[in-house]
């Protein structure tokens, strides 16, 4: 029986305890590939203590909400990690929602901190007096500095939360195509029930997945959680181009993806 087999018998375990566990047995594994920049599980690991350490610094406290609206990128899973060990429930939001969707969906999810790159901080400067979550970049804008100025030190650790598994783990908005966005919450004993089931798909340490599709959405999540929790590799794709997608592939010996058909029809 291998280590695999037995975690399929655990009723529960919290994700980012999956991650530090990683970082110990298998630090230099390639956790997270995005063009030329490679974190390995030590390194994710110590960066998503120093995001949930300075969660907790500004006051997060478990069960709070943190929104994440941005393109993809290796910082965008250093938050979403980060929030879930601070025990924090992870809104994460569609860039290209219109303005006004996307201050109701802050407000609406009780955000009290909103991460953001330079071309969503810059949608989002008519609407400004509107969001109460205190905007923070995920990269360098010309008036902030990049996610680093705003971390913990080097070799912070946050303070250990026990994460209930009744906890939410994430709010997932609709499209809104029928009416308002709505905030789909689901739990952290979700997220761990769906990845164990994953097992059986082939999700494992020798897993690599291709994510071509956003961070956003549900149709992502179900095969990018199952790679960083059993210790495989995501490749990283922000934007979805066929010729780059299958360059990617090929390069990386890819075992998993998720596709909508419009991709595939590309």
């Amino acid at each position: 029986m291998t280590w695999l087999d037995t975690l399929q018998d655990e009723p529960f375990v919290c994700i980012t305890d999956m991650l530090r566990r990683f970082g110990r047995e298998r630090g230099e594994h390639p956790a997270l590939i995005c063009a030329d920049e490679v974190l390995s599980y030590a390194a994710l690991d110590a960066r998503v203590d120093r995001f949930a350490a300075a969660l907790q610094r500004d006051g997060i406290q478990p069960r709070d909400a943190i929104a994440l609206c941005a393109a993809a990128s290796v910082d965008y899973v250093v938050a979403f990690l980060g929030g879930l060990r601070a025990g924090a429930a992870v809104a994460p939001l569609a860039p290209s929602s219109s303005a006004a969707s996307l201050v109701g969906m802050i407000g609406n999810s009780g955000a009290r901190l909103l991460f953001v790159d330079a071309e969503v901080k810059r949608a989002l400067e008519p609407v400004a007096a509107q969001i109460d979550a205190t905007p923070i970049a995920l990269d360098a804008h010309a008036d902030s500095a990049a996610l680093d100025a705003w971390l913990a030190p080097p070799r912070a650790t946050p303070a250990a939360v026990t994460i209930d598994p009744a906890w939410p783990f994430n709010i997932i908005y609709s499209s809104g195509t029928t009416g308002t966005p709505k905030g789909i919450v689901q739990s952290h004993g979700m997220r761990w029930a769906y990845a164990v089931r994953s097992i059986q798909r082939g999700y494992g340490p020798d897993a690599i997945t291709l994510i071509s599709t956003p961070l956003y959405s549900n149709t992502t999540l179900v095969s990018f959680m199952p790679t960083l929790t059993f210790g495989g590799t995501v490749v990283l794709m922000p934007k979805f181009e066929t010729t780059r997608y299958l360059e990617l592939a090929q390069r990386h010996r890819v075992t998993h993806t998720m596709l909508v058909p419009v991709q595939i029809s590309a």
